[in-house]
């Protein structure tokens, strides 16, 4: 092979694996993951979601509750069939409860 050639070659190589790449990054998409509010309980009770994910609540049941995470989200009151989303931006676990019934918990794990 030639120094043309090659240097030919190398510039192919390379913008093909900028197209890959390219490519690889915009495959990953963020989720939309559901939430029931029913019968005084949340459900799922627990969530593990990545950075980018938005969980969304909606109340099932007759009476008003609310979604609450301590310093970090907080929905307004929702009533039947009500809904609620927050995205996730940051990694962690965000404890929520509703803040009229505190017996009610969950937990989001964001990866």
């Amino acid at each position: 092979m030639t120094l043309a050639s090659l240097r030919s070659f190398g510039i192919r190589l390379a913008t093909a694996a900028a197209i890959v790449l390219q490519l690889g990054a915009t495959s990953t998409h963020a989720q939309e993951v559901k939430v029931t509010i029913d019968n005084f309980t949340f459900n799922p009770p627990e969530l593990k979601v990545k950075v980018g994910d938005t969980v969304t609540w909606t109340n099932r049941d007759d009476i008003p509750h609310l979604v609450v995470s301590a310093g970090k989200f907080r929905s307004k009151a929702l009533d039947t069939d009500n809904s609620f989303s927050f995205t996730f931006a940051s990694a962690g676990d965000y404890p929520y409860f509703c803040s009229l019934h505190p017996h009610m918990t969950g937990m989001i794990k964001v990866e």
